[in-house]
């Protein structure tokens, strides 16, 4: 399957699922309270958080370091916080933020697990829909414990591609990419979480997902589900500095790369 070898990799993976429930728990607690909640803006008015991502994301970072405190770990609240290991975690608490405070249950935590550059362990949690969704590299993809294997068959004529937007990218450009979608045939969604919609890639449902511009925390651990279920996916720039910044994303399952990569223009 691969040659790159991950020490104890299915503790780590076992560790992200046991975080993801967890993890999941609290925030649908908050969830099912969220009139109680104090929503705050960050760069823009669409741009939320709330007491519940701060506070997931404390206690994903807080099991982390438990078991292992040599590890670095990025996530979307707090940042980066170097480690001493060859191993970086990647974190987002609530991807889809603005659909948990609006009561819809697009939502998800995701946790990554990054090594020598690659995503080796990818955990959605969709608490709402009571999935769990969990990969490693070369261990193949699961969804509640069951094995997820792509349809070749599955195209972007025959099946839905998730799109996502926000304001780093023109309106314009965003216009566009519809566009040019349809004109080839196909049809979209977007749910507000891009991580939830890589998770569905993986799982079959959507045949593709493409966001001009994203975060690493919203698509490594849906880039190592959507490879481990024999998807394609092109990569994000880890290196240094470049982790933080924003990228295009892109995953597709196998019947569909050609045209979404031609549609992306990578």
């Amino acid at each position: 399957m691969t040659s790159h070898v991950v020490p104890e990799l299915e503790a780590r993976l076992a560790l992200a699922e046991t975080i993801g429930r967890e993890a999941g728990a609290v925030a649908l607690d908050y969830f099912n309270r969220r009139e109680t909640l104090i929503v705050e803006t960050k760069r823009d008015p669409q741009d939320v958080v709330s007491i519940a991502d701060r506070e997931v994301e404390n206690l994903i970072r807080e099991r982390i370091g438990e078991i292992y405190p040599e590890d670095g770990v990025l996530g979307e609240e707090y940042g980066l916080l170097a480690g001493r290991s060859d191993f970086i975690w990647v974190i987002d608490p609530i991807d889809g933020t603005s659909p948990f405070v609006n009561g819809m249950p697009s939502w998800c935590i995701s946790i990554a697990l990054i090594h020598e550059g690659a995503p080796v362990v990818g955990v959605i949690a969709a608490p709402c829909h009571g999935e769990l969704y969990a990969a490693a590299l070369g261990l193949g993809a699961r969804l509640n414990g069951k094995l997820l294997s792509l349809d070749a068959s599955r195209t972007i004529r025959n099946a839905m591609t998730g799109l996502g937007a926000n304001n780093y990218v023109t309106p314009a450009f965003v216009a566009k990419m519809v566009e040019n979608l349809l004109e080839a045939g196909g049809t979209f969604i977007r749910n507000g979480s891009g991580a939830l919609m890589l998770a569905y890639v993986a799982a079959g449902r959507l045949v593709g997902y493409y966001e001009p511009y994203m975060h690493a925390w919203d698509c490594l651990a849906g880039y190592c589900l959507v490879q481990e279920a024999g998807g394609w996916y092109l990569p994000f720039p880890v290196d240094g500095e470049r982790l933080t910044k924003g990228a295009p994303v892109l995953a597709a399952a196998p019947g569909a790369v050609e045209d979404l990569r031609k549609l992306a223009g990578v």
